[in-house]
């Protein structure tokens, strides 16, 4: 016999009824996944952070502290992980209280073997919660294995002075990794400056970069410090560094070279203690080949270069950045949590996010600024999101898309000669053909002309 495939899932199932307890767990483990079961909140808040569950399934009616109780410390203390009520007679108010709640859902007793199987899937498709980082990094909430990674690197390269260049697609949270970087280094008691190098006209840009002495140009009253020199001990962000103008860019790497700094108006050089750290959503090997970025002052800059992947990339980590944003929208407005409804969460994971986790936070306040109920419903989200809503591709979909990307490949590599393109993918001539049958592709037109 061979033995049922285990899941990903980890399963909490809290019950005061040893029963009850028990019929769950041989269910729930048959379906192959793990599971930990205890009979009062208390013992779950427990084995919490032991066990790490990704899903908790709780009675409602308990002694001491009951399914709500228990749901509201699981909040405070594990956002984004989803939390199962069962209700012992399916009444209409409990329901409502639980979901009002921020309860995922909720199944009544008897417990349905179906209803219990589907329900379980759906909750963990988008489930998670926040591991705890480390102070340095407390500001990233991420469950995603390449964002783990890339925060090993930033902690590494934090406890070197080595400059750093942040690439990637605007709102993928660039500069939070730049103050990341700043915390864990050993600069972290000295100031964490920032400055858009797009978002001010270049003589402005230079003055604030480097200062200028008292009469340097109209309007100088007085003297002013630079960023370069506010900034002393601590670290400077130069964020869109790719819109830097031409002559900035010879002054900024004369700085980096001689570590001094001249005021706009002045013929002194002053000695600077910075940390530079710059970032950018352009390409710059483009802009490059282009002429529009010096090369040598791309070499200063990209010493170490860190790539944050668009948030389409991390779905996993959406329910965690969506509860996070809830609880901090509500502690700005000092007002209660609420919650999205279990189709709504559904509608953020697989939705198209070209303004990245930016975006993200602004649909979330707005759904909250404009939900009269504590829960936010599907439809609200669905007129948030317009044209963006849905687009993730079922398994389905994305494996046919593969194929088809595969085969043409295959196809133009081998200017669409059937046999040798068959070959190269190890089918049969045959079955070649069937597949590009099935894909609707044209072997003609892949030969050269």
């Amino acid at each position: 016999m061979v033995a049922k495939q285990q899941r990903e899932g980890r399963i909490l199932l809290v019950d005061d009824d040893p029963g009850l307890l028990r019929l769950l767990s041989i269910r729930l483990r048959a379906e192959g996944y793990e599971v930990e079961a205890v009979e009062s909140a208390q013992k779950a808040l427990g084995v919490l952070n032991r066990f790490g569950p990704d899903l908790v399934i709780t009675d409602l009616r308990m002694d001491k502290m009951d399914g709500i109780g228990l749901l509201k410390e699981l909040q405070t203390r594990s956002p984004g992980l989803r939390v199962v009520i069962i209700t012992a007679h399916g009444t209409i108010p409990d329901a409502v209280t639980a979901t009002q709640h921020g309860a995922f859902g909720f199944l009544t007793k008897p417990v349905d073997k179906d209803e219990l199987r589907s329900l379980v899937e759906r909750a963990l498709k988008i489930s998670g919660s926040v591991e705890i980082e480390e102070d340095w990094a407390s500001g990233i909430i991420t469950r995603n294995a390449a964002m783990k990674e890339i925060l090993q690197q930033a902690k590494m390269v934090a406890a070197t002075d080595a400059r750093v260049l942040i690439t990637g697609e605007s709102g993928t949270g660039k500069e939070l990794l730049a103050k990341a970087i700043h915390a864990a280094s050993e600069r972290h008691g000295g100031p964490f400056t920032a400055i858009n190098c797009s978002a001010m006209a270049e003589n402005l840009l230079e003055s604030e970069l480097f200062g200028h002495e008292r009469g340097a140009f109209t309007g100088a009253t007085r003297a002013h410090e630079g960023l370069f020199q506010a900034a002393a001990g601590g670290t400077l962000l130069l964020d869109e560094i790719g819109d830097m103008p031409m002559r900035l860019q010879v002054k900024l790497l004369r700085v980096l070279q001689e570590n001094q700094v001249r005021p706009v108006g002045s013929t002194e050089a002053r000695q600077i203690d910075v940390r530079v750290i710059s970032a950018t959503h352009r390409d710059l090997q483009d802009m490059m080949r282009e002429g529009r970025f010096r090369e040598d002052l791309f070499y200063r800059l990209n010493v170490v270069n860190i790539n944050l992947p668009a948030l389409d990339a991390r779905r996993e980590d959406i329910p965690l950045l969506v509860a996070h944003f809830l609880q901090r929208i509500a502690e700005e407005a000092g007002q209660e949590r609420k919650v999205y409804a279990p189709e709504a969460v559904e509608m953020l994971v697989t939705a198209e996010w070209p303004g990245n986790v930016r975006q993200l936070f602004n649909v979330v306040r707005q759904n909250v600024a404009l939900s009269r109920s504590p829960v936010i419903s599907g439809e609200l989200v669905r007129q948030s999101l317009g044209e963006h809503a849905g687009k993730l591709l079922s398994f389905s979909d994305a494996r046919d898309e593969f194929t088809r990307n595969y085969l043409s490949q295959i196809l133009q590599i081998t200017m669409g000669n059937v046999s040798q393109a068959a070959r190269l993918a190890k089918r049969n001539r045959t079955d070649f053909y069937k597949l590009l049958a099935r894909h609707d592709l044209n072997p003609d037109s892949f030969k050269s002309r």
